[in-house]
């Protein structure tokens, strides 16, 4: 269905053309001063230079055309506002058809597109810290944006798979291990089943093998050395490797399901390794590539560049791949796999120099078409409260799992200060629910590209804008319609206070919200809007006995109407892939 702001403005565009003026000047917007009327139309400023007329004379002229019974009141306010509330009848009939329509009134996308979401990023062998949070929260909520406005989206988890860690795992693991048929060159059987780690084996045997080739440039190049073996076949490093993204991906799945966070596709670097060759023949035979240094190099600077763009290089001079490698040719996979209108990477933006070289790169040499759409969205960091990036209190990279326990904790703890008698396991399938909501909410609710602090004690808060503030709310709503019973939700009637009205408005603008929060990448927009939605209908709450109600049809429209509040609340924690207790 259409956006009530859009039917309001074909109200008054047709009316700047009747009156002779170019019907454009009709946009209307949302008030900036909702204490004197709910919409507003400034076009008559706009036109005064144009037709040299007074903007009052024009919107004067204007506001005669009007014939329309969807207006309470139009107004012209010097020197040239028209200010426009609704009939109150025909705002409750449109949530009416809000509330009757699956998608509570956002329509499907006019122009819907394949997207190809590049979000997760984490490397194998290697537990998720908090540096993988933002990524996964942040690309989970604006895949289920896209896929509610009716896009289809390829979410991808892109795992780092396939560099140098890999030659540092697989010499390390040889060293304590040679005896293993994985380094026998003459073994010609089949290669064991079972992993020789456990992935708490791997989470020790990768930092102890970086900081020895660190330290030692001998197993630097011996790391380097297999990794080539690697990348170039060898059968018993693949077969190694193997085992260690096997064990991994298990591991990384459990932790990304504890977020309510789900891929379509697990792949990794590795999985671009079959087009690596194709892609740095293709850059030779078209001379887009040449040797710098010994190393394979392509030019992406351009004149108009107030900055260095230095060449993005394809392979070392020893012919290993690099990330960037594994980037240009995944983007040449998903081309040829997906044919995607739109590829967007959700990173860390402090790698935005990288994708500018990439995205460049296969611009350049028609990898990519000109009509693919290549997004780079780049997130801040997580900061403690020193303003610092979020460690433990030993100085360490904190774990996510650890994070997202510790949030828990803290949640439970003041669920059972409440309500003591409430049993444990009730307590903690609440706590992990709510906790959830409690990160989810509070990294969101920021700006992406912004950094921003990580405060538990403000983020578990049951007040202010937080995720169990939304969840409290929607929890509320839920005992009052149990407690309701079989009282049955009746017809929406015109709204008999400022606060219902204030609500009908905001239920309106949920499709313009959420297509604006994809739109701009602004995951913080929709959460703005829940936050004041969930207000006013505690607001209203406070003003209001619901249940007490003796005007039964009162008592009926009020029901129907939180239940619509309930009902947009809840979709909008699904699309950020947040769960609803039923009490808290």
């Amino acid at each position: 269905m259409k956006k009530l702001i859009k039917l309001i403005t074909e109200v008054f565009e047709n009316a700047f053309e009747e009156a002779g003026y170019d019907k454009s000047l009709g946009m209307v917007t949302s008030s900036n001063r909702p204490d004197l009327c709910q919409y507003q139309c400034n076009g008559a400023m706009a036109g005064a230079k144009k037709y040299k007329k007074r903007p009052l004379d024009i919107a004067q002229e204007v506001v005669a055309k009007i014939n329309s019974d969807i207006f309470s009141e139009v107004v012209v306010v010097n020197p040239g506002f028209i200010n426009i509330k609704l009939q109150d009848s025909y705002l409750k009939n449109y949530i009416e058809a809000i509330a009757a329509d699956s998608k509570f009134g956002v329509e499907a996308s006019l122009n819907p597109q394949t997207i190809v979401l590049d979000y997760g990023g984490a490397n194998v062998a290697k537990p998720l810290h908090v540096g993988h949070l933002r990524t996964a929260i942040i690309g989970e909520t604006i895949k289920r944006m896209a896929k509610y406005l009716g896009h289809t989206v390829i979410g991808d988890v892109h795992l780092g798979d396939w560099g140098l860690q890999m030659g540092m795992i697989i010499t390390e693991v040889k060293r304590r291990n040679p005896e293993l048929p994985y380094f026998d060159d003459s073994f010609t059987g089949e290669y064991p089943e079972e992993a020789p780690f456990t992935i708490s084996d791997l989470e020790e045997i990768y930092p102890t093998a970086s900081k020895k080739a660190k330290e030692d440039p001998a197993l630097m190049q011996e790391a380097q050395a297999a990794t080539v073996e690697l990348q170039n076949g060898k059968p018993g490093y693949v077969a190694l490797w193997k085992h260690i993204l096997n064990v991994s991906k298990r591991d990384l799945k459990k932790n990304y399901d504890n977020l309510n966070v789900d891929f379509d596709l697990w792949n990794g670097e590795s999985d671009s390794q079959k087009y690596i060759d194709t892609v740095v023949t293709y850059l030779k035979e078209n001379n887009y590539a040449y040797e710098s240094k010994g190393a394979l190099v392509v030019d992406v600077a351009e004149e108009t560049d107030t900055k260095e763009i230095p060449p993005i290089i394809i392979l070392k001079s020893d012919g290993a791949s690099l990330y960037s490698t594994t980037d240009v040719a995944t983007i040449y996979e998903r081309v040829k796999e997906f044919n995607p209108d739109t590829i967007m990477y959700v990173v860390d933006k402090r790698q935005e120099l990288h994708f500018e070289q990439v995205f460049r790169c296969v611009n350049k040499t028609k990898i990519a078409s000109e009509k693919l759409n290549l997004q780079f969205i780049g997130y801040g960091t997580m900061n403690g409260k020193d303003g610092k990036p979020f460690k433990t209190r030993e100085g360490g990279v904190m774990r996510l799992e650890n994070l997202v326990g510790q949030v828990r904790d803290t949640v439970k703890a003041k669920i059972l200060e409440n309500k003591s008698e409430m049993d444990g396991a009730e307590a903690e399938d609440i706590a992990k629910k709510v906790g959830l909501a409690a990160v989810k909410y509070g990294d969101l609710s920021n700006q992406i590209s912004k950094d921003y602090i990580f405060d538990i004690d403000k983020f578990t808060s049951f007040d202010g804008k937080t995720g169990p503030y939304i969840l409290y709310t929607i929890v509320r709503i839920k005992s009052i319609l149990r407690k309701a019973g079989k009282i049955s939700e009746g017809e929406l009637l015109a709204p008999k206070s400022a606060t219902e009205r204030d609500i009908l408005l905001k239920v309106t603008t949920f499709n313009d919200t959420l297509e604006f929060s994809f739109n701009e990448r602004a995951p913080h927009k929709l959460c703005e809007y829940m936050f004041e939605l969930a207000n006013l209908f505690n607001k209203f709450y406070g003003e209001n006995k619901i249940l007490s109600e003796e005007n039964e049809a009162t008592k009926a429209s009020w029901l129907k109407l939180i239940s619509i509040v309930k009902n947009v609340l809840e979709t909008c924690c699904d699309i950020m892939a947040i769960e609803v207790p039923e009490k808290m």
